[in-house]
């Protein structure tokens, strides 16, 4: 299953976008796309997350984000017009290239499509770019409030009615749709193209595609969705799309900028530099792989666990592993265990049994909150509190280690 996380970054008219980056199960992606989505929509319509999980397990990490005014993204859609929606689009491989997860891929839905094959032209370090029924026109998005164009001519504004949805649409945004010269910018890619399109849509017709196909120049394929409808409302055709894509995707998208973890003796943990960023490293933990880094404000990139995290997750993890031995040991028939620690640093002067352990000067704080689902018989909670300190981890952080250190052999 995908794992998500939610980001915000700075959009092209200064608003607050709100985003989102989905991962593989394992927290580690091996390269990374950019899904836009469709004209009105968000990032989280059905296609676009369908699509997104389906290609992390193909090992992509894809952001998809909210463009200016619409879903949980700041601004107002008034303002906004295609122009802006491309300059989103260069504002989001900023914020990826910055946490040092550069964007190769490009993929867009609907107007989503047109945008990003405007942004491909404009950021060279794009390797492919995939349309999901895009229109070869810009100003094709104008036949969805074609009866409001003499209002809002005449006007210079006007409310439409989209997708159930009341939007103001300013002359502007009509003026900045006809400029475009989509076609033209095709046949200057020269990067990899896939178009897929349906040639049953009945949003954006298949001869959209053919516009496109023909503008381009090789490398360049098609997939036809057969049957499937615009917004691939059918989860089965919203993982074909995300199947063909990662098919395609390994032969044109390159692995610089993959993780590359190290390899581990039975026994060991290695944390090696990736490169990326001040702090990101890759963790192998006896052939369980993972990342860690320290966060934004630390000078990282954020894009894992700190190592005092790591330490907290080893006594949180440890804890509720011996309190389940316990239990199951007594026949307690209770519920799920879960462990949240902090850490912080304190002066021994502010723990009282630290004086009774001859500590001096600033020490570290864990501090442990046990819960047990549908809570414990109170009769047992002074037990359950008296294991908890006998979690080996427990009494490792308590005790006094020794630690050797050597330059290892080559």
């Amino acid at each position: 299953m995908a794992r998500s996380e939610k980001l915000t970054f700075t959009g092209a008219l200064g608003n607050e976008l709100a985003a989102r980056l989905d991962l593989p199960e394992s927290g580690v992606a091996t390269r990374y796309a950019l899904f836009a989505h469709c004209f009105t929509c968000s990032k989280d319509i059905h296609a676009a997350r369908r699509v997104a999980a389906a290609l992390t397990e193909h090992g992509f990490g894809v952001l998809r984000f909210d463009f200016t005014g619409l879903g949980g993204s700041g601004g107002d859609f008034a303002n906004t017009d295609f122009s802006s929606n491309v300059e989103d689009l260069c504002a989001a491989l900023a914020f990826m290239e910055q946490r040092g997860m550069a964007v190769r891929l490009l993929i867009g839905h609907s107007l989503g499509g047109a945008a990003v094959l405007q942004a491909t032209a404009r950021a060279p370090s794009i390797e492919g770019v995939v349309t999901i029924g895009a229109p070869s026109d810009v100003s094709h998005v104008l036949g969805n409030f074609e009866a409001d164009l003499d209002a809002i001519e005449t006007r210079g504004e006007a409310q439409v009615t989209l997708g159930g949805r009341r939007f103001a649409i300013r002359k502007s945004f009509i003026d900045d749709a006809c400029e475009q010269k989509l076609l033209e910018t095709v046949r200057g890619l020269r990067r990899p193209l896939l178009i897929m399109h349906s040639p049953t849509d009945d949003t954006v017709d298949v001869e959209n595609a053919r516009a496109l196909y023909e503008a381009a120049f090789h490398p360049k394929s098609f997939i036809g969705l057969d049957g499937a409808s615009h917004l691939l409302d059918d989860p089965a055709d919203a993982e074909f799309v995300a199947a063909m894509i990662g098919a395609w995707a390994a032969r044109y998208i390159g692995d610089h900028g993959q993780i590359h973890f190290p390899k581990v003796q039975p026994g060991r943990v290695v944390a090696a530099e990736t490169g990326g960023g001040k702090f990101q490293l890759a963790i192998n933990a006896d052939g369980h792989t993972m990342l860690a880094d320290e966060p934004e404000d630390y000078g990282g990139l954020n894009s894992g666990p700190s190592p005092y995290d790591y330490l907290s997750v080893g006594l949180a993890a440890c804890t509720a592993m011996t309190i389940r031995l316990y239990v199951e040991r007594k026949g307690w028939p209770i519920g799920k265990v879960s462990v949240a620690v902090e850490h912080d640093k304190i002066h021994v002067k502010d723990c009282e049994e630290c004086a009774e352990k001859g500590l001096t000067g600033r020490i570290d704080r864990f501090r442990r909150f046990i819960s047990i689902e549908d809570g414990a018989p109170a009769d047992q909670h002074d037990s359950i509190l008296a294991i908890a300190d006998k979690c080996p981890v427990h009494k490792t952080l308590e005790a006094a280690s020794h630690i050797e250190t050597r330059l290892a052999d080559d």
